[in-house]
């Protein structure tokens, strides 16, 4: 019967199978201790109703009491190893989680939605440690324990065994109709679950917009259409577990019935004696448990298990990247190390056209790489490429001449990723800038703060660095918070910084203000900074104009306005805007 409710991962887990083999070797002696509980219960009424007295049973008694102490014992037994091994166990799902989350970057988010992720990461988590907690000792008691019983009753008393063994499959596909029912409105409550985790998440971030439009109101009504749909199939779930505790119940004390009824018909006759009669009958509710009990926590681990298989489906997910790395070790990027990329190609999924198309690049020490392009040229996906957010489709990637991927955390660590929207977490100043570097001392702090031109704005708040922002903390400008980017980038100080429309935002005057320290970031870095805004290329070394997914024209400033192509023709666009 296990077999028929087993999540077939959960074997899958480190210690699963030391935990189960436990497990069993403890159910079973738990199913001993029922059985003799019944025993010596039964021998102790069935003395005292043929008159002896009290102090002839007290042994039995005791020995009951002590059986009794020992079950609950190794209940407990089971249960702390259990919970040790659930909560071991979903903390690795949560890493492994994370991880792939961290390597898939951005785009995997914006794929699956934000609110579905932090729901998964949080929500989810704890669902799956009280799953596992849960569930492993069910599936072991229903293996062992009815089969114990049952073979003790057969001893006793083969009409009863026959009227337990003849009851039990009803529960047993009872049960399957119940999971497959079960597991058909999970789905779709979790689909909708993730459709309102994300519309939550979309309506936070929205509001000032939606208020400054004058639809807020209007798209209260949106709010409470999806968080009604999810209260309908909520309360359609509960309907059904509600449904199914009834006629557990129900089945289990009518199967308990018929045995109580047979016994009580054989024991008027004097086909059966007393004693017997009673251990059968008190080991009947014993026999029906822990279906009852597997019957019950279905419902309430329905969730876990569900949250298990996508946690374990996205961190198993294999990456999609076609790119030939071969065995990768890269070495730290210094100002004679060179970066090749040959063939590279991306395509989203769902889209026919390459993003990128069949580029061939090559980056060396410490220079600085303009990249600009029209909106839709590949100047993004080009830095979420380089900086391992998504998976080239075809291509080759080489360092110093040795394969290499840009998802490896080797590269990853050498990267500085500048963003058009910094994230704020909503946590002191302090904590923001040292986000990436949190062993980072206080005078490393100062350091980088200064060099970021944050120095004025500390000085203006009342708890200085340790001032609470993001989130129901102190709002700052847009100019503040690339500020902060800034300076977490000076405070982790590696070889290599992408920039992703860093000051598209901005004001130009905002813009000028932070150009300076932005420039003093840029020493002794590998820079590539994707931008729109054409006064930066006069500090870059060369520059890479992207048009439709290809490299349009690449060089020095100077060579591409001699050469009067599309870089030119950006040129006299913003003049004429101007």
């Amino acid at each position: 019967m296990p077999s028929l409710f087993m999540d077939r991962e959960l074997l899958s887990y480190k210690g699963a199978k030391p935990l189960f083999a436990l497990t069993a070797l403890l159910t079973t002696i738990q199913g001993l201790c029922i059985i003799l509980q019944a025993i010596y219960l039964g021998r102790s009424v069935s003395g005292l109703f043929s008159g002896k007295q009290i102090a002839s049973v007290s042994s039995d008694l005791l020995l009951f009491f002590g059986v009794l102490v020992l079950r609950y014992l190794i209940i407990f037994i089971i249960k702390q190893a259990c919970y040790h091994f659930a909560d071991r166990t979903s903390s690795e799902l949560r890493k492994s989680f994370l991880k792939k989350l961290f390597e898939t970057g951005p785009r995997s988010v914006k794929k699956e939605g934000t609110g579905s992720m932090v729901s998964l990461a949080l929500e989810g988590v704890l669902q799956t440690r009280n799953y596992l907690e849960l569930f492993v000792p069910k599936m072991a008691a229903n293996g062992i324990i009815p089969l114990l019983i049952l073979a003790y009753v057969f001893w006793e008393d083969r009409m009863s065994a026959v009227i337990l063994l003849l009851t039990m499959p009803i529960l047993i596909i009872f049960m399957i109709l119940l999971g497959l029912a079960a597991q058909k409105k999970m789905d779709d409550r979790w689909a909708s679950y993730r459709v309102l985790s994300n519309h939550f998440i979309d309506s936070l971030r929205g509001l000032p917009t939606l208020y400054y439009l004058g639809i807020s109101k209007r798209h209260k009504r949106t709010i409470n259409r999806v968080s009604d749909k999810y209260r309908v199939m909520t309360m359609s779930t509960l309907r059904l577990a509600f449904l199914s505790s009834f006629a557990l119940d129900f089945f289990t004390m009518l199967s308990i019935a018929f045995v109580a009824v047979a016994l009580g018909i054989r024991l008027v006759d004097g086909h059966i004696l007393l004693e017997p009669a009673l251990i059968v009958l008190i080991l009947a509710p014993e026999y029906f448990l822990p279906v009852r009990e597997l019957g019950q926590d279905y419902h309430a681990t329905l969730d876990g298990k569900e949250a298990a298989q996508k946690l374990n489906a996205y961190a198993k997910e294999e990456p999609e990247d076609q790119i030939t790395t071969g065995e990768i070790h890269i070495d730290r990027w210094s100002n004679q190390s060179i970066l090749a990329i040959e063939n590279g190609s991306v395509v989203y999924q769902g889209s026919s056209k390459r993003a990128l198309d069949h580029m061939d690049l090559q980056f060396s020490g410490f220079e600085k790489v303009g990249i600009i392009g029209a909106s839709g040229a590949g100047k993004s996906t080009m830095i979420d490429l380089i900086g391992g957010f998504i998976h080239a489709d075809s291509g080759t990637i080489t360092i110093n001449g040795k394969p290499a991927a840009f998802t490896s955390d080797e590269w990853r660590q050498q990267v500085t990723y500048l963003p058009q929207h910094p994230y704020l977490f909503s946590a002191s100043l302090r904590d923001n800038i040292a986000f990436y570097a949190p062993e980072a001392t206080q005078q490393q702090i100062i350091r980088a703060v200064e060099e970021a031109g944050l120095g004025s704005l500390v000085g203006r708040f009342p708890n200085g660095l340790y001032e609470r922002i993001g989130n129901g903390g102190r709002q700052l400008s847009g100019g503040q918070e690339q500020r902060i980017a800034l300076a977490r980038a000076f405070l982790c100080d590696r070889p290599i910084l992408l920039l992703d429309e860093p000051t598209a935002h901005l004001d130009i005057e905002t813009e000028y203000e932070l150009k300076k320290p932005m420039l003093r970031l840029f020493e002794h870095k590998l820079v590539l900074l994707a931008t729109h805004r054409l006064h930066w290329m006069e500090q870059m070394d060369r520059m890479i104009v992207l048009q439709d997914g290809k490299i349009a024209e690449t060089g020095r400033q100077d060579e591409l306005i001699q050469v009067n192509g599309v870089y030119c023709a950006m040129v006299r666009a913003q003049l004429e805007g101007i």
